[in-house]
Order: C-alpha cells, then structure tokens, then sequence
C-alpha cells in the first residue's frame, strides 16, 4: 500500500510546472526524495538556486497536487538547493543539450520575430509594442518582448514590472512575466533604474546577443523587439543575429515623422530584413464633445511612409492600422497596464486584434514551391 501511494505523489509531482521554467518538477531534477507514512506525504525539493522567488509558489502547487490522493492527510516539504553539477544539468535541458545559442537565429526556430521600428523617438514604438504583445497572449500565442532599446528603455514600465528581476541560474536568466508576455529589458540588470547606460558599437552588438542566448525563452509563438529609434548600432546588429527577423516601422501622421520613418525602412531593406508594414500611431480621434475628428499631428503620414516603402522594396508595404490619439495609452503605460486590457476601451482592443490578425496571416504561399524531398 506504501509503495503504491509512493508512487501515486511521485505521478502528481509530474503534473507539478516550475512556475517559471514550465517544466515538469521530476524533469528538472528537482524532486531529491518521497516518503510516506500513517497519512502524512514528506518530501524533499531542490531549488535551482537559494532565495528562489517561487519558494511559495512551489508550495502550494504541490501541496495542491499531492493532498487530492486518497489517503494522505498532510504535506511536508523541506526545500534544499541544487549543486553546481544539478544546476548545469537544468541548462543543458533548457537549451536541448547544446552549449548556449541564440534560439531565434536557428533554421528549425519556429518564433517569428518582429522589430518594432522608428525614425524617430516619442512616435509610440514602445506603447504599441506592449499593446500587441498582451493583444497576441489574450489570444492564446506565446509571446516575448525584448526591449531592445538599450538606452531609452521603458518596456519594463508600460508592462507593469519596475524594479523587477530575473531569476538567474548561474549564466542563464528567466525572463520576467506579466500579462502572459514574458520580458528582457536592460534595466533589469543596472543597479538602479537611474542608471544612464553609455555602451558604444561592438558592446551594444555584444549585449544585444546576451539577452537573447542567456535567457530561457521557451517555445515562443511571437517575438516582439522594442527597438531604439533611427538607423543605428542595434538594428544593424538585429540584421546580422536573426536575419529572418521582420520589421515593422511605426510612424505619426506628421509628414516630417514619416520622412524619418522611412529611413528606419531604408536600414532593413538593406539589411535583407522584410518589412511587415507600417502603424500611424496618434491619429486623429474624435472631439469628446462634437464628434469632429481632431488631427493635433496631422494626416497622411502613415500612407505616405507606407507608399515610399513600397517603392523601394518593389511590391506592397500595406499600412496595416491607425491607431487614434488617446489619453487611455498614456494612462495604460503610466499605470503598467496596457490600454489593451481595459474593458472599456473596446476600439483599441478591435485596432489591435486587426492588427494581430493581419501580422498571423503571411501573404506568402508556399503553393509552387518545390519542396527539398528526398525519397
């Protein structure tokens, strides 16, 4: 009978996910012994590392999954921590048995990934970069964002995780996560978050690298690059690492904007880099009190970097949303809540599923492709 309730928790720890891993527990290695005895469960777990931020997390999962077998009446954990040897363990498990790669640049990589992109700075890159990542996980896809603007981050902010960070597992890091969308950003790893950073070239191109190889990802559906704005180090850099990545550049309805726009267009034609489409971010919206559509930026921004794009690239750039001004995406960014998860505003969730679902659907088809098939 002892031998059976054994192995009865041994079956409910395997339905037991490290809670930032998503891992089995056994699989990870994490579960170090099982004893029962007179109703009472005893089990001994091993932490990936000391002071793990999931600690109670943990507890109460397991505590859940083993208290539903018939026959146990209490739960005792007692919590160690992984060696050396069992912490490399876990890594070469994360990362299928390679040394450390960069998931995203790998030919079997079924992440699509996705720069967001801008002449200039203070379009709304990074507002609109956060509204589409929780749009895409209130859909169901596995997403990641990658602040990718060293200097001006605010990812962290607008995603509601200030002053967090990432559990590290010697080298390898875990992403942080909110509203379904897991985040790197480079203010995760300063001191303080009044810390200027002043990296040059070849450090921006090296950092860049690490925050995609030495975080844990998993399987991501969407991957989505808040880049700095213009043409320099970083997107350059995103070229070279990933160079299936997609560009998709945001613009204002201000004609000067979109002159800018198009440069940063410019950078990843050259780059090889397909460009997606074009976002006018605050466009006209209507009066809160007439009705009237009021233009504080202008019009034809949008159409017009789209227009110039297509030119250059020889077939279509589509100007794939217009995203009107509104006081509820500054609030959502202040507040960590993304204007997206609001009940209230139902425009901007229908602007921001279209846009989705116009990303999902690629207007390539493989239909005349020969296929590479050996029988």
């Amino acid at each position: 009978m002892t031998r059976e309730i054994v192995d009865q928790i041994h079956q409910a720890l395997a339905s037991v996910q490290d809670p930032e891993l998503h891992r089995p527990l056994p699989d990870l290695g994490m579960v170090e012994s099982v004893e029962y005895e007179n109703g009472v469960a005893t089990l001994s777990i091993k932490l990936t590392i000391s002071g793990c931020p999931m600690r109670d997390r943990l507890q109460v999962d397991i505590t859940e999954a083993v208290s539903r077998i018939a026959g146990i009446s209490s739960v005792k954990i007692s919590f160690g921590v992984m060696n050396d040897e069992e912490r490399e363990a876990v890594k070469k498990l994360l990362r299928g048995g390679r040394e450390k790669f960069n998931p995203f640049a790998q030919v079997d990589s079924l992440t699509r990934v996705i720069a967001i992109a801008s002449g200039k700075g203070g379009v709304g890159k990074s507002s609109v970069t956060a509204n589409l990542a929780v749009a895409a996980a209130a859909r169901g896809l596995k997403v990641g964002i990658l602040d990718a603007d060293v200097y001006g981050h605010s990812i962290p902010r607008l995603m509601g995780i200030l002053d967090q960070r990432p559990t590290a597992i010697d080298q390898t890091f875990i992403p942080v996560e909110n509203h379904g969308v897991k985040i790197v950003s480079m203010e995760m790893f300063k001191p303080n978050r009044e810390d200027p950073i002043a990296y040059r070239g070849p450090l921006l191109h090296r950092v860049l690298e690490q925050l995609m190889t030495d975080a844990y990802w998993g399987a991501l559906d969407l991957l989505l690059l808040d880049l700095p704005p213009g043409t320099g180090d970083i997107a350059i850099s995103l070229g070279q690492l990933i160079p299936r990545s997609e560009v998709l550049v945001v613009t204002t309805p201000q004609v000067a904007a979109a002159e800018v726009a198009e440069r940063a267009g410019r950078i990843a034609f050259q780059m090889k880099q397909r460009i997606v489409g074009v976002i006018e971010n605050m466009s006209e919206s209507p009066c809160p009190n007439c009705g009237e559509p009021i233009a504080l930026f202008g019009f034809g921004g949008g159409i017009e970097t789209a227009r110039r794009l297509s030119a250059l690239v020889g077939s279509e750039v589509p100007l794939l949303a217009k995203i009107p001004f509104d006081i509820a995406l500054r609030d959502g960014g202040d507040n960590g809540k993304p204007a997206y998860l609001s009940d209230s505003n139902s425009r901007l969730q229908k602007i921001f599923d279209e846009l989705l679902a116009s990303l999902i659907v690629r207007p390539q088809s493989l239909v005349g492709v020969p296929l590479s098939l050996h029988t």
